[in-house]
């Protein structure tokens, strides 16, 4: 059931299943209310698949926590960076630099230990048969000049209640307590929520997901890559309900 209510906050799911309501009520006829449902479901998709509604959707989220350069960051006792998923494409670009990546999360991490504000770096990421996410963080950053003794590997976590509670642990039996948390700036407001809801103290460290859009075709012609940035978006203002209203 969480599966399927995570999947109707994508807007083209939600649209398939407001089209299959709208068949059955024109089946029973009842036009009026089957040809409302039908343009709502064609709308929905239709909107969030606009680059600039979509941009402005992720903005709600992204401007609570506003890009922090290093030499602003307070000291803490470990940075903790969340897996996102990513392949890092950047890993065959020679001589890369941490300054270089200003929309990887690694490249943040990385940025804030080599500015000396905490001595060790939690990568927090699972997966499966023995290839975590957290051990493909790990090889990642080190072509960002962070040495693999003080890298700490959470690499049981499926999603971000895990990366929290996990992390959390972790951070306990070290002696951790406060820490630089890195993600998304988009991902940033359920994360620190769910980490402070762990007993972990938490000073944000955004990362921003920098679209460029200078023509008006980038910005007003649908396109499946705002939609499914949308849908990212509608996922995280879901997940973050979900957590403020848990006891």
């Amino acid at each position: 059931m969480e599966k399927f209510a995570v999947s109707l906050t994508y807007p083209l799911t939600l649209s398939l299943w407001l089209l299959a309501c709208a068949a059955v009520l024109l089946l029973a006829r009842r036009r009026r209310l089957g040809g409302t449902v039908l343009a709502l479901s064609l709308a929905w998709s239709l909107l969030w698949s606009v680059p600039q509604a979509s941009d402005w959707l992720r903005s709600l989220l992204e401007r609570r926590y506003p890009v922090v350069a290093e030499a602003g960051l307070p000291k803490a006792d470990a940075i903790v960076v969340l897996g996102g998923g990513s392949r890092y494409a950047w890993l065959d670009r020679p001589h890369v630099r941490p300054e270089q990546l200003q929309s990887s999360r690694l490249a943040a991490g990385a940025r804030a230990w080599l500015s000396g504000r905490a001595p060790i770096v939690i990568l927090s990421g699972g997966g499966e048969d023995g290839d975590s996410e957290a051990q493909r963080m790990a090889a990642a950053i080190a072509k960002l000049g962070v040495p693999a003794d003080v890298l700490i590997l959470e690499d049981r976590s499926r999603n971000t209640r895990d990366n929290a509670m996990f992390t959390a642990a972790l951070a306990e039996r070290r002696g951790v307590h406060r820490v630089l948390l890195v993600t998304s700036s988009l991902h940033m407001p359920r994360a620190s929520l769910l980490f402070r809801k762990a007993g972990v103290e938490v000073f944000p460290v955004p990362v921003p997901e920098r679209a460029m859009r200078a023509t008006w075709r980038e910005r007003w012609v649908p396109s499946f890559g705002a939609l499914w940035r949308s849908g990212r978006a509608l996922k995280e203002f879901a997940g973050l309900l979900a957590v403020q209203l848990q006891n």
